[in-house]
């Protein structure tokens, strides 16, 4: 119960905008409540009106009874109104507080986490957590008109009621047993629930690669183990239902067998009159209610705790580990930046080793060497994707970890070898980074970028959809609108990670000449899988072992580094053969 309340207490904050909703939803839900008890009594006052050929008294109470359930459904539907209400707006907040609470992540953390992990939660979790003071409004609400109905019947026979009691601790007993044992079930379907959504993530959207290797085979078996598996545990949750429920009808029936016994016994004694026994039996039909509300009850406060705690571990405990940021500000950097002895480890593989260069602001540097040198930890160092292990990273001389998010990442733009491009129009990717953009600033940066003619040839130009993951563009496309968000950014420092890697040379020229078009106005870092593309930098540094081996322009290191001119001289090969 402890965890409950602090759960319901955490619950409360989301949803304490509409107090006022609530309030009146409670009053409808009173007024439901007290029509509830009244109903039962006026119709056994019929069947007694009925033996008495009372046909006059019969005709006002039907009546009455039609003007009350007409009353009641009224009632019902403005309640029904403040529920969704209410439910709308809870989960508009916590679904937004959690999605905010996401993309302060560790990177790391997401690393070690299926997006099923945090889907799961930012949809059927938050959903459960905003319903919770309905679901509470509404059962207890229930429970406490089938208590009513058992005061009703303590004051008709007290040996009745004392019947019904034992009934209902009996058949509580029993349901409470059973939500112990569904919920533990109901722990492990989650979690294979959260492995199996991120799975159909993957699924989908690496349908393309599963095509091209042929390895449809191969992701259906692994689909049809996982589904197996998951429906197995949910018939696990099904049997524990299936078998308590079989327990709880066979107590039920006879429960009704032995309370007819009774109400006829006490009838023949005289203890009870029939019409009495009428109402009792008439109320004694809300004894599977009540039961049925508890263990609803119990099974949503259970289920509400289980997702509580799913949530509030991404909010706020250590379990889901946050980037931290400093809090100077700089409204904008020069684009001067150093790294002294940066040391950095992915788990335990070291990455880089001591590490120390420093760049200008406005310089165009690339960074070369073999896979795994570390070249893209560097530029995941720089915009704080991760912490490194030891040493410093300064951004116009002041330390990283003092400055604050925007000081950082508003700074900096990103391009990769395949930038993510969301399934939003041209113009809307590019508003992402720039709310009110001008069509003058859009059409200037996609003239930069090499891209202006491409979108101007579409048939609706820049409000055309580009698709999940920018699937309807070209490499070379995508890379450009990329470059084109970065100019509408107007970052300071531009991080191009091998962004012309896997490009035809028409399209290498494009992007090429949209980095040129860059140049001395930004500082522009390149890591260089082609090494003809960087030929012009201002500087070229080349990590070997995690250390920066030696620096200088493309015709310095192929004097003096052996390794530099392999890779040059290997590029100049591969291109003769192709």
């Amino acid at each position: 119960m402890e965890e409950f309340w602090k759960n319901l207490k955490f619950a409360w904050k989301y949803c304490k905008d509409q107090k006022s909703k609530l309030i009146k939803y409670i009053i409808c839900n009173i007024f439901s409540m007290i029509i509830s008890i009244v109903i039962p009594m006026l119709s056994a006052k019929i069947i007694v009106e009925l033996t008495n050929n009372e046909f006059y008294q019969l005709i006002l109470i039907a009546i009455a009874i039609f003007l009350i359930e007409n009353l009641r459904n009224i009632v019902n539907n403005s309640g029904r109104y403040f529920a969704q209400v209410i439910y709308r707006e809870s989960f508009i907040n916590i679904q937004t507080e959690l999605g905010k609470e996401i993309l302060k992540l560790e990177n790391k953390i997401i690393d070690e986490n299926s997006s099923g992990t945090f889907i799961q939660r930012l949809t059927n979790d938050t959903s459960r957590l905003a319903d919770i003071f309905n679901v509470l409004n509404i059962y207890l609400t229930k429970i406490i008109t089938d208590i009513g109905i058992f005061g009703a019947i303590f004051l008709i026979n007290k040996k009745v009621f004392l019947f019904i009691l034992i009934a209902v601790i009996v058949l509580y007993i029993i349901e409470n047993t059973r939500v112990k044992k569904f919920n533990e079930k109901d722990k492990i379907y989650r979690r294979k629930h959260d492995r199996i959504s991120g799975f159909v993530g993957e699924l989908v959207r690496g349908i393309r690669d599963i095509k091209m290797l042929n390895a449809e085979d191969s992701f259906i078996d692994e689909m049809h183990n996982k589904i197996t598996d998951l429906n197995y545990e949910r018939y696990k949750m099904q049997d524990v239902d299936r078998k308590f429920h079989l327990l709880r009808g066979f107590t039920r029936d006879l429960t009704d067998l032995l309370l007819i016994i009774l109400l006829v016994t006490l009838i023949i004694n005289k203890e009870l009159t029939v019409a009495s026994a009428l109402i009792i039996h008439n109320y004694s039909n809300r004894l599977p209610s009540i039961i049925d509300s508890i263990g609803i009850l119990l099974e949503k406060v259970k289920d509400f705790n289980l997702s509580s705690t799913r949530i509030f571990n991404i909010i706020n405990s250590d379990k889901f580990k946050k980037e931290k940021f400093g809090t100077t500000h700089l409204p904008k950097v020069n684009g001067d930046f150093e790294f002294k002895d940066v040391e950095f480890a992915y788990d335990k593989e070291k990455v880089l080793d001591k590490i120390n260069f420093k760049i200008k602001a406005n310089e165009t540097v690339a960074f070369v060497g073999k896979s795994g040198a570390g070249k893209t930890t560097i530029f995941n160092l720089i915009c704080k994707m991760y912490d490194i292990n030891k040493g410093e990273i300064l951004i116009d001389g002041i330390n990283i970890n003092e400055l604050d998010k925007d000081s950082i990442r508003g700074n900096i733009t990103i391009i990769s070898q395949n930038p993510y491009i969301f399934n939003f129009s041209i113009k809307d990717n590019l508003k992402l980074v720039k709310k009110d953009l001008t069509e003058k600033e859009m059409i200037e940066a996609c003239k930069l970028a090499c891209l202006h003619d491409f979108i101007m040839s579409l048939p609706d130009k820049y409000d055309t959809i580009i698709g999940e993951g920018g699937v309807n563009l070209s490499g070379g496309e995508k890379q450009r609108l990329a470059i084109a968000r970065a100019l509408i950014q107007k970052t300071e420092i531009i991080l191009f990670d091998e962004a012309t890697s896997a490009l035809d040379n028409e399209t290498q020229a494009n992007i090429q000449k949209a980095i040129d078009n860059m140049k001395n106005e930004y500082t522009i870092l390149i890591i260089a899988h082609r090494l003809s593309t960087i030929i012009n930098c201002d500087r070229i540094l080349l990590l070997n072992d995690g250390k920066i081996e030696i620096e200088g322009t493309h015709k310095e290191l192929l004097k003096k580094s052996k390794i530099y001119k392999e890779l040059y001289e290997s590029e100049i090969i591969d291109k003769k053969i192709n």
